[in-house]
């Protein structure tokens, strides 16, 4: 059964609530839907995965209701308040903000940049290293080219290759968030294959070389140490492919900044999924899958409510996923690869995330670059607690988008790798040290910033300290590592299969299916297009025809529309 536009009319279900009481052997507390009804989806998670489900199920005819633990939408998309400064903590830039793509399209299906502007920045970052001397990654293949040449002359070599490379990637357009692979009709595989197989010996040559080893072709040390932090931190197992396809999107304004920031895009995405009839439960925490004879038939809170559904989507941490509301009954050799041996694997997953925010009373220096990557020295290194990869990347966010800061005054954001270990045994064992430390780090962005910035330090109300155990209590994200996934690993082979193969599913468990980071890999456009996946597996099963349409909003976006913002923790560095 499809719907008419479920815009037109009031569409939200009436939902059965119920409190866990004794039943009878055998006896089934689901109850079956009636036919000609609209089949029922329950989600757990609203991150943009779980958002996602939901506005492509409505759209398809189904009625859905989202459990979040949280009070806000967007998993680790978010952001929080201290002193009216907003901290914007998850994009840097969103792949799919021009026109004429399909990565545009599925933001443009969920309305997430609905009546933003967009701010598109020239160069990716800047490398500056401990002596001072900086690099900038223009976007622009002909600036970059002779900027680099500028620096070294000798590396003419490698520099062109780049550039020239760069050049081609500029005029490819493949952005493969539509349709899995194994929906797709022979119509979009042709369109597919028209687009790669020009380009394939590119796509192959820059995918199997590793940036480290393409570095080791230069000879001035400025460039062999900086190309790896084009993406602001060393993303270690990265090939050329990914830096040359973000800056030609970047080139092409297809990789900007959204009006409204993280929190912003969500809660976008949670007014057109509200629009087309879904609910969203806050405060609600699932506990574990209801499952009768091998099929999910619904959640139950930790307050112990029942809600029952023809389907469960899971868009939350993927072991909180398996072990945790599966009780470990349900997996599959590719889930146990994933979340058994893979995860305990540094190279494979992300490290955790120290951030520090920044509010500053005045404006920033026009003169400096929006986005700066600090090579550090081994005195910096041994004063920064946690520090991986020597370096600290420092973002002057309020030029990002205006309501990040109140009139007159500035937002600057820094951040490194750290080991999500040592933080969480601190704060398990010795909660005074735990803070001693995040104080460690407020100090050392103060000082810092007053040598590369002077007279800023006078200037600065507060500094706000989340370490990698802050954002995993704050988003659930497992470890927080808030990248999940590395791209280009064995990891992305094993959730290829799950998406291909195993269709977001679990073998043995029927009437259940999974989405988010964890399922669908990293990045926010991956998961929003795991959303858009999991509905077109999940409307085969349901036999509904998948739809999608623009949602054609174009209300100016105003920062009020954050809602209200919470604080992440009571008590604050200095």
């Amino acid at each position: 059964m499809v719907r008419d536009n479920p815009t037109t009319r009031d569409t939200r279900p009436v939902w059965e609530d119920r409190r866990p009481r004794p039943a009878a052997a055998g006896r089934r507390t689901r109850t079956d839907r009636p036919p000609g009804t609209a089949p029922r989806v329950i989600i757990i998670g609203a991150g943009i995965g779980g958002l996602s489900t939901g506005c492509y199920a409505q759209m398809s005819g189904a009625e859905t209701r989202i459990f979040e633990r949280h009070v806000l939408p967007g998993g680790c998309c978010t952001a929080w308040a201290r002193q009216d400064y907003v901290f914007d903590y998850c994009i840097e830039w969103l792949t799919g903000t021009g026109r004429g793509n399909d990565a545009a399209r599925v933001w443009r299906e969920l309305g997430a940049l609905d009546g933003k502007s967009i701010a598109n920045f020239e160069m990716f970052n800047t490398v500056t290293d401990e002596n001072g001397r900086s690099v900038t990654f223009y976007n622009d293949p002909d600036r970059l080219e002779a900027h680099l040449l500028e620096i070294s002359p000798a590396d003419a070599r490698p520099i062109r290759a780049f550039c020239r490379d760069l050049r081609r990637f500029t005029r490819i357009n493949l952005y493969p968030f539509l349709t899995p692979p194994p929906l797709q009709s022979p119509r979009e595989r042709l369109a597919t294959l028209r687009t790669v197989l020009p380009s394939f010996v590119l796509l192959w040559r820059t995918a199997v070389t590793r940036m480290e080893s393409f570095c080791d072709r230069f000879e001035d040390p400025l460039l062999r140490r900086a190309f790896p932090f084009i993406f602001f931190q060393d993303h270690e197992v990265f090939p050329l492919l990914p830096y040359l396809f973000n800056m030609a999107s970047a080139y092409h304004l297809n990789a900007g900044f959204p009006q409204g920031g993280s929190l912003g895009l969500a809660r976008s995405v949670e007014e057109r999924y509200t629009k087309l009839g879904g609910r969203v439960d806050y405060r609600a925490r699932v506990a574990r899958v209801l499952v009768e004879d091998d099929r999910a038939v619904g959640v139950e809170l930790r307050n112990g409510e029942r809600h029952f559904a023809d389907h469960v989507v899971s868009a939350c941490d993927g072991v909180t996923t398996i072990q945790g509301l599966l009780g470990g009954r349900y997996t599959s050799p590719r889930v146990e690869k994933l979340f058994t041996e893979m995860t305990a694997r540094p190279d494979l997953l992300y490290p955790g995330m120290v951030s520090a925010f920044v509010g500053v009373d005045g404006e920033l220096d026009p003169a400096a670059r929006h986005s700066t990557t600090y090579l550090l020295s081994d005195k910096d290194c041994a004063a920064l607690p946690g520090v991986m990869q020597k370096s600290l990347v420092v973002q002057m966010r309020s030029r990002y988008s205006d309501g990040f800061a109140p009139p007159g005054k500035s937002v600057v954001h820094c951040t490194y790798f750290s080991d999500y270990a040592s933080w969480k045994r601190l704060r398990t064992t010795d909660r005074k040290a735990y803070w001693a430390r995040k104080q460690q780090v407020a100090d050392f962005v103060r000082g810092f910033l007053e040598r590369h910035h002077p007279g800023i330090g006078r200037a600065i109300e507060v500094v706000d300290v989340a370490s990698p155990t802050t954002t995993e209590r704050y988003t659930g994200v497992r470890g927080g590592s808030i990248l999940g996934w590395k791209s280009f690993t064995p990891a992305d082979d094993v959730i290829t299969g799950l998406i291909n193969k195993d269709r977001m599913r679990l073998p043995g468990l029927a009437g259940f299916s999974m989405a988010g980071q964890w399922f669908a890999g990293g990045s926010l456009i991956r998961a929003a297009a795991g959303g858009r996946f999991v509905t077109q597996y999940l409307c085969e099963e349901l036999g509904l025809d998948f739809r999608a349409w623009d949602s054609g909003g174009a209300v100016p976006w105003h920062p009020d529309r954050l809602g209200h913002l919470p604080q992440l923790e009571t008590r604050r560095v200095r």
